[in-house]
């Protein structure tokens, strides 16, 4: 059985020490990709350093609604850069609004805006992290669908209404479960995770957050944990885990088009040894 993570910060300094044995526990579950989110654009050399050393990390690259008070007007020239810079970047974000912890509505509604530009233009996916704001979210992208056209992406730990998640299902979007769905009162969760569609369904850990059960005693969460939101979903939803396990991996594998990034990789490949020396030969 094969699973993506979509969603990690394993370049927080929880990490540092062990990095190396938390890769050897993903990859004994079966975590074959992870897709490492980003806060802030001053991470992304750091996230860099950890893609070079586990192939199987993509990146993103944007700048989290909670972090309005980096945002300036070169902000975002500064994330289309980093992202055309990597061919690892497969999504801009973490992106979105939040309006639970924050009340700057219009400087967050900008930078929204801008990063979904961005995406627009670079043909990315956006993650999008949204909470208190799914009414406002949801607008907003609707306009921006209605002006420049249709685009992807997911929600990230998603923890809305069944009647939120329909928003956001019907403009196309899918929805990514964290290890909140485990928790003994999500039940909104829950309800929400029964309805989403399978083709349109994702896991997450966003760790080092949201630990899930049966492992809530462990403070630090790890990709390798994803297995037991997969697990939960699985019989929340009255679905064999393998074809839980199959699906969402097609899943992220179409939304950040992960064969596309490896194809350009090796592409690139391809194209370095056109300019290679030959070898061998006289």
């Amino acid at each position: 059985m094969q699973l993506i993570d979509t969603h990690v910060h394993i370049n927080f300094e929880t990490f540092r020490p062990d990095l190396d044995e938390v890769a050897a526990a993903w990859r004994a579950a079966g975590i074959t990709h992870l897709i490492h989110s980003c806060v802030e654009p001053s991470e992304f050399e750091g996230m860099q350093a950890i893609a070079d050393r586990y192939p199987e990390v993509s990146l993103s690259v944007g700048l989290h609604p909670l972090d309005m008070d980096k945002w300036t007007p070169d902000i975002a020239a500064q994330i289309e850069t980093l992202a055309r810079s990597d061919r690892r970047v497969v999504a801009i974000g973490e992106t979105g609004l939040d309006f639970y912890k924050a009340d700057d509505k219009l400087v967050q509604e900008k930078s929204f805006w801008e990063q979904l530009t961005i995406a627009k233009s670079l043909d990315l996916p956006v993650i999008i992290h949204c909470r208190d704001a799914a009414i406002e979210a949801a607008r907003l992208i609707e306009t921006f669908q209605a002006e420049r056209g249709a685009i992807a992406g997911v929600m990230h730990c998603w923890s809305g209404t069944p009647e939120e998640t329909q928003l956001f299902l019907d403009l196309g979007f899918y929805i990514s479960f964290s290890g909140i769905v485990t928790f003994k009162n999500a039940h909104q969760v829950k309800a929400s995770a029964c309805q989403v569609p399978t083709d349109r369904l994702l896991v997450e850990t966003d760790c080092p957050f949201l630990t899930p059960v049966p492992k809530r005693k462990e403070r630090r969460n790890q990709p390798a944990n994803v297995a037991h939101v997969a697990n939960y979903l699985a019989e929340l939803r009255q679905e064999p885990l393998e074809f839980l396990a199959e699906r969402t991996t097609a899943n992220a594998m179409r939304l950040f088009k992960l064969s596309s990034a490896k194809e350009k990789d090796c592409e690139a490949s391809r194209e370095g040894n056109r300019f290679s020396e030959p070898t061998g030969v006289s």
